[in-house]
């Protein structure tokens, strides 16, 4: 069975589980207690905590310690929303951001915030003069995603950055980047991005670890209330040996980077020019996307049962992203870029990783052929 789903989450590193292991079997202390034990968790985390800063190009006391990109994107969105309220009510983001940013503001919007949602085009996008046009005197946040978790499009965010700043520099800008560390080069100062999300089981580190940068005189409200952990900003013992992990996996991604981009590069573009001629299927990545992750539909055909199909001859692929792969609705991205129903409903997501070689991405091809061969009989009942 080969994996294929890296997306969702990836197996963590060798390096990184030793790791964890060794520093839960010896280094058990609370960072927060004075004595010895809690000394010596305290210096591990100022490691980690610089050692995640260097590997985005931000200082140390800029990132805060979260249980993941869903924490860190709700503590970014509605921190933000509530310490800035007096400025205005009003947020910008896309029609086809990962759930925990769009139920985020969904959750503001109910709350009387006022949410524009900018429309995506054909291949998932939109442009800085989007962003920077829907500004308006009482806006206080934009919220976009560096790279689309179900189709790959990279949005252009040191350009909306640049525009954004020029335009209105206390508008916040916040970057969801839990798809684009480790594929593409990452720089959330230079992007001018006051916020940046990061997840650590995407890039083969543990789950229930994740960080938020937060640029140094930006204040938020904080979600958690209880203890003066993070700033002040997220209560609750550090649990170090998961944060140390997510600093070793964030430095070797890091440093991997460049040739992790090359070399899957050459596997996505195989796999687009593979859907592109088999008959049935209809691609919804494009070729200037990231490099990891290739969505295609089957019209007609449920995702579950394609997805299933290509499980039995040994591909594990996705439906949508993993927060909404159990839905049975049409994917809210697909919609939003103006797939009809039956397209959005049968999406189906491939995501490679850093182990993934020539020879997996053509086994996965002769899958894909065997996978229309098999369910095409079934077409039009489905």
């Amino acid at each position: 069975m080969k994996y294929f789903d890296y997306a969702a989450t990836t197996p963590p590193h060798p390096d990184v589980i030793r790791t964890i292991s060794e520093i839960m079997e010896t280094q058990f202390g609370n960072a927060s207690s004075i004595h010895g034990y809690g000394e010596r968790a305290d210096q591990l985390l100022r490691r980690a905590r610089a050692g995640c800063a260097a590997a985005i190009g931000v200082k140390a006391d800029e990132i805060i310690f979260t249980s993941g990109a869903t924490e860190s994107n709700n503590l970014a969105i509605k921190g933000a929303a509530l310490r800035y309220a007096s400025r205005g009510k009003h947020i910008i983001t896309t029609a086809a951001e990962h759930a925990s940013v769009y139920e985020s503001v969904l959750q503001l919007q109910q709350w009387g915030w006022d949410v524009t949602f900018l429309p995506v085009d054909s291949g998932g996008m939109v442009t800085a003069d989007q962003v920077t046009g829907a500004v308006r005197s009482d806006t206080v946040l934009v919220s976009l995603m560096h790279v689309n978790n179900e189709t790959g499009a990279v949005h252009p965010v040191q350009e909306i950055g640049r525009q954004l700043k020029q335009k209105a520099p206390r508008v916040l800008f916040h970057v969801d980047g839990v798809q684009g560390f480790g594929k593409l080069p990452v720089a959330p100062a230079r992007w001018q991005a006051d916020l940046y999300s990061l997840s650590a089981h995407k890039v083969r580190g543990p789950k229930g670890t994740g960080l938020l940068y937060v640029r140094d005189g930006v204040e938020l409200t904080p979600l958690l209330s209880g203890g003066s952990q993070e700033h002040g900003l997220r209560a609750g013992t550090e649990n170090v040996a998961m944060i140390v992990g997510m600093a070793k996996a964030m430095r070797i991604a890091a440093e991997a980077q460049p040739d992790f981009a090359r070399r899957i590069q050459v596997l996505r573009d195989r796999m687009i020019d593979t859907i592109a001629v088999i008959p049935g299927l209809e691609l919804n990545s494009t070729k200037e996307g990231a490099p990891h992750i290739v969505n295609f539909s089957y019209p007609g055909m449920k995702a579950e049962v394609a997805l299933h199909t290509l499980e039995q001859l040994g591909c594990t692929v996705s439906t949508q992203s993993a927060c909404s792969s159990r839905s049975a609705e049409p994917s809210r991205v697909l919609l939003a870029m103006g797939r009809d129903a039956a397209c959005a409903a049968g999406g189906l997501r491939i995501s490679f990783g850093d182990e993934h070689t020539e020879e997996d991405a053509a086994m996965l091809e002769q899958a894909l052929h065997q996978m229309v061969a098999q369910l095409r009989p079934l077409e039009r009942r489905m």
